[in-house]
């Protein structure tokens, strides 16, 4: 979702986990392969102009769906909404966040608030700047920081964003469960009004000095804005979807819903002045996105897009164009349907008869894939097979070593056949001996992608296995999300998908056993363990935490229910006429550090 999914080289911050679409699919080495160097920042010759200044920034949207239109980073799971809605925030790929942050996204001073970790008070406290304003004028209040927890966690709520390390915040898990009609553990010491948030936790945890954590929200709400709508209503009211206001550089003029947005400057923004007066967000196909580019109807990509990397070195050929990115927070994985969500306790259950229940079955459809093969043709350096759960732009804990799920189509027969899907003509029955047809979940993309997915139902058919895409074609991306996201379902057992994270590695909100996000149900007492392990007090010890992580990434891989699939470097086109085009995780001025040297994109 929202996904994040939060990028290295193309959101400087993101809060949110949310939903991505698939940009290529795949890889095109294996994770130790080569990939593309570029640099996270371009520049084009000469000097802004005012005529140049004065025109429209025209940003493209790769998607081969609308964008859904909720503009709150709280209830927006979808990662084309936050892109959508994108110059509401300061930074790339993040709407009314509260930090500014240092290279690693570690939180500095200086954003619309700062944060104070106590760790011995078992406190954070989130202290508003004085002249923080919403684009309406309003002011940003102390309510406006806490309002985020209550919508996450309310048990109406359409957000997907809680997760157990909430349940850390005192009074969290009774306002969840519905039996407190506040958050007891959030106070305001100057009052609703004031400057001043003080978070009170059970437990702290090292991740909260990062943006994008699981227990500390990174953006703000406007609460007297959206006072008296109902927060199931939230996400359908015209004060999201038509007339949302924003606390970043740009203001929105229209939105036309699915297909584009228009911004102009805020003049109430705390921070540095933008210098373009115009812009403009429209959403174009992956397969329409190169011809759009030569005929230089936009300046750049936006920070989520899904342009596959098949059509990079007909980008990169472009005379009037640079290129810029770097290791993208996002990835490519395989999910398995092996369970649902008890709509009444909101935990995730894993069924013991499930069809895709056996993992023995779930592995033996990773090891058919035969990515680094396939993939060096459609990869061109910036898309790679994926060995395990966590990007490689999180160095600290990701395990490099760890070899993932490398072609063997030997190794993946023979876990059938030991496991007693045996072959009766051309398809293999399952263990008692019954007719086996696995339905396929995947989303609309460029033709290369949809290439892919043929390929990979012809390995799965080479296994023996009768596989078939649900519906007998790729779905409509929000179609797609929509079954995925229902408690129970039994149209997809398994899917391709992406994430786009957040800018702090913990993978609770994904995989966690109350986790909306966990789609696929995955929910045993082991990984819950493990996930804790991540940000509990030994934790602040590094060396413990990134064992941790490490022991989790070959734990996921060997249970198979969420497998690896793609890493990516996250690239855009930038046209030469933009100045100041700055993807780095500490550009916490994107928008407003961007200028323009002509009027029409070169």
């Amino acid at each position: 979702m929202s996904k994040k999914k939060w990028l290295t080289a193309g959101i400087a911050m993101l809060s949110v986990m949310t939903l991505a679409a698939c940009s290529n699919g795949k890889s095109s080495e294996s994770g130790a392969g080569k990939h593309v160097s570029m640099s996270a920042t371009y520049s084009g010759p000469g000097k802004a102009t005012t005529a140049g200044n004065n025109s429209t920034l025209k940003v493209a949207e790769v998607n081969d769906a609308p964008f859904t239109g909720i503009s709150s980073p709280t209830l927006a799971s979808n990662a084309e909404d936050t892109d959508a809605f994108n110059p509401g925030g300061s930074a790339q790929g993040t709407v009314d966040g509260l930090w500014n942050v240092g290279k690693n996204w570690k939180i500095v001073d200086g954003g619309l608030a700062n944060q104070k970790i106590d760790r011995k008070a078992k406190t954070v406290t989130i202290t508003l700047r004085k002249d923080a304003k919403w684009s309406n004028g309003a002011k940003v209040t102390a309510k406006d920081v806490e309002y985020p927890y209550e919508i996450i966690g309310n048990k109406d709520t359409t957000s997907q964003q809680y997760s157990s390390d909430f349940a850390a915040i005192k009074g969290m898990a009774a306002y969840h469960a519905g039996k407190a009609k506040t958050i007891s553990g959030i106070t305001f010491p100057d009052g609703q009004n004031g400057r001043t948030t003080v978070i009170h936790f059970s437990r702290m945890s090292p991740s909260m000095k990062y943006a994008g954590n699981s227990f500390v929200w990174t953006t703000v709400e406007p609460y007297e804005y959206f006072k008296g709508i109902p927060i199931s209503k939230l996400a359908a009211s015209s004060k999201v979807r038509k007339n949302p206001i924003f606390t970043g550089p740009y203001k929105l003029d229209k939105v036309v819903q699915g297909e584009s947005t228009s911004w102009s400057p805020n003049k109430y923004y705390y921070g540095k002045k933008p210098q373009i007066k115009h812009i403009t967000i429209q959403v174009v196909s992956s397969n329409n996105f190169v011809a759009a580019f030569k005929s230089k109807k936009f300046d750049f990509i936006a920070a989520n897009s899904a342009h596959p990397s098949s059509q990079y070195t007909k980008i990169k050929a472009l005379k009037d164009y640079g290129i810029a990115g770097s290791p993208a927070l996002s990835y490519g994985y395989f999910g398995f349907n092996v369970g649902h969500m008890n709509a009444k306790t909101g935990l995730n259950v894993m069924d013991k008869n499930s069809k895709m229940g056996n993992k023995n079955l779930r592995q033996a459809m990773m090891y058919a894939l035969n990515q680094d093969q396939v993939y060096k043709k459609f990869g061109n350096g910036v898309s790679w097979r994926a060995n395990t759960l966590i990007p490689p732009a999180f160095k600290d804990v990701y395990d490099a070593k760890n070899t993932g799920f490398q072609y063997n189509m030997k190794k993946a027969k023979s876990l059938l056949d030991k496991a007693g899907y045996k072959k009766h003509g051309k398809w293999r029955t399952d263990p008692n001996g019954k007719k086996l047809t696995i339905y396929f979940g995947v989303m609309q993309s460029s033709a290369a992608t949809e290439s892919i997915y043929q390929n990979d139902l012809q390995q799965w058919h080479k296994l023996g296995l009768n596989v078939k895409m649900t519906g007998g074609k790729p779905m409509e991306m929000n179609s797609f999300y929509s079954t995925l996201q229902k408690p129970k379902q039994n149209k997809i057992d398994i899917f391709d998908a992406a994430w786009s994270t957040s800018s702090e590695p913990t993978p609770t909100q994904m995989y966690g056993v109350d986790a909306p996000f966990n789609m696929g149900h995955f929910a045993t007492k082991k990984n819950t363990e493990l996930l804790n392990s991540l940000n509990n007090n030994q934790a602040w010890n590094s060396s413990y935490r990134t064992k941790q992580y490490k022991k989790w990434q070959k734990y996921m891989n060997t249970e198979a229910a969420y497998a690896p699939d793609n890493f990516t470097l996250n690239w855009s086109p930038v046209n030469k006429r933009v100045k100041g085009y700055s993807a780095a995780a500490d550009n916490n001025e994107f928008w407003s550090n961007l200028s323009l040297t002509a009027a029409n994109p070169k």
